[in-house]
């Protein structure tokens, strides 16, 4: 079942919408609103998959609501205006219905929410499965084998990557890339905090807003990776 809100200020259009949801069992609509305030404080307290929506309301539009919301549900556009298709595109939309609209062309729109819902909710639901533990590198004139539990950090230095073992004590030099690398290393075990430094996750022992420490040693943070370490709080 998709979760969705029905959003439209004239009140017979907004009841014709409800009545078309009724007839998809996938549907459970959880909220019919007359303006984007309403829907706003729905879905601050209930989740919402899937929105209905009409573009020209009072106070706040519906390309407006939707270009302020931070998660964004899946969305399928109703309106009386051609004009605004384009610009709904940039959103990201599932799809851009016309007023009056077909039974049979709003199912159509509908079903295509249902294959985009359940293509996330499998992405999301399906673990990451590591089919090894471990993988070589060409280095020293040899193929290398490097174990994903050996790992401490990486640094990277344009097209090389010096790894920090746990089992050796100087750093082993890999002519490689980072984009190369993130191929091979699990998700689960690994996350890149800086465009020159990826760690391990067990290695880690410290988190503040701009370093991460691996016992005694500190790394900076980059910017543009500082989200992907605040997931781990």
């Amino acid at each position: 079942m998709m979760n969705c809100i029905a959003i439209d200020d004239e009140p017979l259009a907004l009841e014709l919408l409800k009545d078309n949801i009724s007839k998809l069992p996938f549907l459970n609509l959880v909220a019919a609103c007359n303006n984007a305030f309403e829907a706003m404080e729905t879905m601050q307290m209930q989740s919402v998959d899937l929105v209905f929506i009409d573009i020209q309301m009072p106070g706040l539009t519906g390309l407006q609501f939707i270009a302020s919301l931070e998660k964004k549900p899946l969305v399928i556009f109703i309106t009386a205006y051609k004009q605004y298709a384009v610009e709904s595109y940039d959103l990201d939309v599932v799809d851009y219905l016309v007023k009056p609209v077909a039974l049979e062309r709003f199912i159509k729109a509908c079903n295509r929410a249902k294959e985009l819902h359940d293509l996330r909710s499998e992405k999301n639901t399906v673990p990451y499965k590591p089919t090894k533990d471990h993988f070589f590198v060409n280095a020293d004139y040899s193929q290398v084998k490097i174990t994903f539990d050996d790992i401490i950090w990486m640094k990277g230095y344009g097209d090389y990557i010096k790894f920090h073992l746990k089992s050796a004590e100087h750093p082993l030099v890999v002519r490689t890339s980072f984009k190369e690398l993130e191929m091979e290393l699990p998700p689960n075990k690994f996350i890149r905090i800086h465009k020159s430094y990826a760690v391990a996750i067990d290695a880690i022992t410290a988190i503040r807003k701009n370093s991460i420490f691996l016992g005694d040693k500190e790394l900076s943070v980059g910017e543009t990776f500082r989200e992907h370490v605040e997931k781990l709080l």
